[in-house]
């Protein structure tokens, strides 16, 4: 997640790289394999949505910026009523490796942790989930040995219960290891059997189930929420069928969602994530409308551009924004336009 207007991913250049070299390979691995990804080797399991009941079938996912730079300062009870997962941004590294904290910033004005902690009660009480999103782009947590990966599930699990937060989002944006952050996060949910776990992958790092980004979400997709991947500040990269698309089109969106899809994520665990506005990123702005298209394309088969899903996924989870302060700064369309779009899908 950018912190500034001038965001930009560190990786674009790798990313466009390997939109030109992989796209054969992403076709051959049989990434597409119309119909073929949740054969008989899938067992069906649990809806991820059983382990939360403030998680509707159709989310939508919102940052919440812990900070001030020239968006919308907004405390918790102000974020609008269409987020139904709002991630506090962020938790941040302490001296101990792996393990991280959380402070508030004065600049969001509350006076006191007690009433933070009653608005999260409050959204709450309103079906609400909040969760503590780790890292950022400004994140400096690494998780790379069994040490470091006990010290981030107790430091989190310890956030969770003196806060009262529902759960966690990943949002490393210098790498993480998958043995190591699926070992922790399977730790927290030992500890918390509820917890709603969210993703914020680059596009670069849900290319290939190989990814360690992708290997992570799939140690945990037995009680992982949700993987909202990042479709901006990225360049170019490759869809499903192997072409390469350009971020900021529907065709984008669809294409690259696929790759998860057929990846082995089930749909409840697919969402699009995508800035609030133009100033809340360096790239990769699409309209609501754009949005909605390629949540239409991917659940119903209608609305596509040039990218055609071979089939439908009805239970594809929904959006995400960065950030609800963006959001609020541009006046809520992302909120009022794709918000109650979600929330329509059949």
């Amino acid at each position: 997640m950018v912190r500034a207007r001038s965001g930009t991913s560190r990786n674009r250049l790798t990313a466009r790289l390997l939109a030109g070299l992989t796209a054969t390979a992403l076709t051959s691995a049989g990434i597409l394999a119309a119909g073929t990804a949740h054969a008989s080797g899938d067992r069906p399991r649990p809806s991820p949505a059983a382990h939360t009941a403030a998680v509707p079938r159709h989310a939508v996912t919102g940052y919440w910026q812990n900070f001030d730079n020239g968006a919308t300062v907004q405390k918790l009870k102000d974020v609008d009523d269409a987020y139904d997962i709002i991630a506090v941004s962020f938790a941040e590294a302490t001296g101990t490796p792996g393990a991280v904290d959380f402070h508030l910033d004065p600049a969001v004005g509350y006076g006191s942790t007690d009433e933070f902690k009653a608005d999260i009660k409050a959204k709450q009480a309103a079906g609400k989930s909040v969760i503590l999103s780790v890292g950022g782009e400004k994140g400096a947590v690494s998780v790379n040995d069994d040490a470091s990966a006990r010290n981030f599930a107790d430091s989190l699990n310890g956030l969770m219960d003196a806060y009262g937060f529902d759960g966690v989002d990943i949002d490393l944006e210098n790498g993480l290891r998958a043995t190591y952050m699926t070992q922790a996060l399977k730790a927290v949910h030992a500890a918390h059997s509820d917890v709603v776990v969210t993703m914020a992958p680059q596009t670069i790092d849900m290319q290939s189930p190989q990814n360690e980004y992708f290997k992570t979400a799939l140690g945990i997709k037995d009680f992982l929420t949700v993987v909202n991947m990042q479709y901006y500040n990225s360049g170019s990269m490759n869809g499903c069928d192997g072409k390469v698309y350009s971020q900021g089109s529907v065709d984008f969106l669809t294409s690259l969602a696929c790759i998860q899809l057929e990846g082995g994520l089930d749909p409840s665990q697919v969402g699009i994530g995508v800035p609030a506005s133009s100033r809340a990123a360096g790239s990769g702005y699409v309209a609501p409308s754009v949005v909605n298209a390629a949540l239409d394309c991917l659940t119903q088969g209608t609305g596509c551009g040039s990218f055609k899903p071979s089939r439908t996924y009805p239970g594809l989870r929904g959006a995400m924004t960065w950030s609800t302060n963006w959001d609020a700064a541009g006046g809520g369309a992302f909120a009022r336009q794709v918000g109650a779009h979600v929330h329509g899908l059949p």
